[in-house]
């Protein structure tokens, strides 16, 4: 196989060899039970989320007072206005933040580390990313996906003595899978590592390297050819930045998150000892969605962020400014989105503390959960900054300096709008989130019924398959037409001043309608289901939905009994349920009601040039040059760019 990095030579894959390196990649067992799994699947299994799981009392007292600490530090050395102006995290804050322990926060105190839970973590990085998002995704670019979760989770136990003492008070770390033609295809990954005696050698380029040019540490994927004594396949590999032939090559800048040290990385036969192998070869990919399972918790944590600003600025401004004679939080066309935004964000803290609370028990895979949590924060939030915009009106649209300069309130509401539209593309873009989830969320159909609807299989594997799933098929239909959500009485103990009962059964139910919509488009399309993305889209977004409710009752019931603003709690989880249930509703009814065949039809002729004509009136303002970079491997031609904080 070619190790050209040029597009026209890149590793030639056909869509099934695609699919079966992402397959390869995918754990696939459940060990563990999981609530979305067996949501998806019709069964409302609220024994495993309540009563809602908490820390214990030691990891909660040390989490508070590293919050207090951290408080303390963005409140008095963090401005987040001149991060924006600079587009950079000052050095002294950075190093600031290395004193605190910060860069240490997930990893154990015997390596230098603060040994903070998911729960705690997650509510560092809502507190740092409130005061600059650069500084959220700085810290947790660096330990959610950075070097100390892979080597957590496959690392030996020396490569963690040699790593992570380094991570945990010096060193910045950075995760490199992404290439400029590889993005979520990781199948046609050009990045090689040769082997040479106890050595590798890398040659590639990759891009969008978040914390890359501040790195001391990275973790790359790079594809080792099969030869005799190796097994070969994308293996991940802990380089040093300062090793012989790594070059940053560019720093890149963005619409928003301008602080964020992003750029592109080169290899030029770079060595690297075998002993910086991470896991096995081959086990790149795997060790890359493992680390995500619980790393793409950090992104809710930030959009948890964004809401409760967004409700802060919503609630100050809207009691403050005055139209036609009354508040404009009075008006019901502003208190409808001041509604949303309050119910949205009790629902994003709810989902993100119950998954990350689940991820720290570690008794229940949250594969489903964690990327759940991520999908459904990343949209939300978004529309909630939108609609902030949209209350402040033109103030909304002007920067928080030119409205400092004329006298008012610098309020950056335009800028947590252009910050938090990456969330909706990276780790896993909202549609490969609908196609990961989807494809966890039928993997009980797949595992006797795959075979099926394969159209590679033989009859008799077909036959086989068949047998198994009339097995399965006859034991699962049935319990799909009754349940608990149709017994007025169930879940009784969410009953108080507000009802909250009456929406678990909703969700009881509707889970039920969901396994059965899925079994009935798989009846139906058979082996064409994985190419019907507007369907499992909704599919999961109805998911997402029935979760979100379920850990927004489970979250008010919890702070009902701690005696900690229940009543409002339940408030908020009525409110949000009610509006989650109408979005679920129209869901149901685009399932089958909708323009999916008709959308193929017109992009066919958008790319046969049926419409260009519809392009004309225009010049186009984006000049010359290729779609994509070449990034044929050799030596850089660029500047070293890279910056080293010490």
């Amino acid at each position: 196989m070619s190790a050209s990095t040029t597009p026209s030579s890149r590793p030639t894959v056909t869509e099934r060899e695609a699919r079966e390196v992402a397959e390869a990649a995918r754990e696939q067992h459940w060990r563990k039970p999981s609530f979305a799994k067996e949501l998806f699947l019709g069964r409302f299994r609220l024994d495993l989320i309540h009563p809602h799981p908490l820390p214990d009392e030691e990891a909660a007292q040390r989490g508070e007072e590293f919050l207090a600490k951290l408080r303390d530090f963005v409140e008095t050395k963090v401005d987040g206005g001149l991060i924006e102006r600079e587009a950079r995290i000052p050095d002294e804050v950075i190093d600031g933040l290395k004193e605190l322990g910060a860069f240490g926060m997930k990893i154990d105190t015997k390596y230098g580390g603060l040994g903070l839970g998911q729960v705690y973590y997650n509510k560092a990085l809502t507190l740092a990313g409130s005061a600059s998002p650069a500084i959220g995704v700085l810290l947790s670019a660096h330990q959610s996906i950075g070097v100390p979760q892979p080597l957590k989770l496959f690392g030996t136990q020396e490569q963690r003595e040699r790593f992570l003492p380094r991570c945990a008070r010096t060193d910045i770390s950075a995760f490199l899978l992404t290439e400029p033609d590889v993005g979520s295809d990781p199948a046609r990954l050009a990045t090689t590592a040769l082997p040479e005696g106890d050595e590798y050698v890398l040659d590639g380029v990759k891009l969008w390297t978040t914390n890359g040019v501040v790195a001391d540490l990275l973790v790359v994927m790079a594809r080792v050819p099969k030869s005799e004594g190796h097994r070969g396949g994308i293996t991940a590999f802990v380089v040093e930045t300062n090793a012989p032939g790594v070059t940053v090559e560019n720093r890149n800048a963005f619409m928003g998150l301008r602080g964020i040290e992003n750029g592109v990385t080169r290899f030029h036969q770079v060595r690297v000892p075998a002993a910086n192998r991470v896991g096995e070869e081959g086990q790149g990919l795997k060790i890359a969605l493992t680390t995500l399972n619980t790393g793409r918790l950090s992104l809710p944590a930030s959009c948890v962020a964004a809401g409760k600003w967004c409700l802060k600025i919503a609630r100050e401004w809207t009691a403050a400014r005055e139209q036609w004679g009354k508040p404009v939080a009075h008006h019901e066309a502003v208190g409808s989105k001041i509604s949303f935004i309050a119910a949205t964000t009790f629902a994003l803290e709810a989902v993100t503390d119950l998954a990350s609370q689940m991820a720290d028990e570690d008794r229940n895979d949250i594969r489903i959960e964690g990327a759940l949590a991520k999908l459904y924060a990343s949209e939300t939030a978004w529309t909630m900054a939108d609609e902030l915009v949209q209350i402040r009106g033109g103030r909304g649209f002007e920067t928080a300096d030119s409205l400092r300069a004329r006298g008012e309130r610098g309020v950056p509401a335009e800028q947590l709008l252009r910050d938090l539209r990456i969330n909706r593309i990276f780790e896993g873009s909202t549609e490969i989130m609908h196609l990961l989830i989807a494809r966890e969320a039928v993997d009980a159909h797949l595992a006797v019924a795959g075979d099926l609807i394969d159209p590679e299989k033989s009859l008799g594997d077909k036959a086989r398959a068949g047998a198994n799933a009339g097995v399965f098929y006859a034991k699962w239909l049935p319990k799909l037409v009754a349940g608990p959500g149709q017994l007025p009485a169930s879940y009784s103990e969410f009953k108080h001043e507000v009802d909250l009962s009456g929406h678990l059964r909703y969700v009881e139910r509707t889970a039920r309608k969901l396994a059965r919509s899925t079994f009935y488009a798989m009846s139906r399309w058979q082996g064409r289901m994985e190419s019907k993305q507007g369907f499992l889209g909704r599919i999961v977004d109805i998911g997402a939905e029935l979760f979100a409710m379920s850990a927004s009752c489970v979250r008010a019931e919890l702070l009902r009994g701690q005696g900690d603003h229940g009543r409002e709690a339940y408030q908020l989880a009525d409110v949000f349920c009610r509006q989650a249930r109408i979005r679920i509703e129209e869901l149901f009814t685009r399932l089958w009601t909708n323009t999916d065949d008709l959308d193929r039809k017109v992009v066919k002729g958008v790319l046969s040039g049926t419409y260009e004509w519809l392009e004309q009136g225009i010049v186009d303002p984006s000049g010359e040059g290729p779609w994509i970079a070449d990034a044929t491997p050799g030596p850089s031609q660029k500047e070293n760019v890279h910056r080293p904080i010490r």
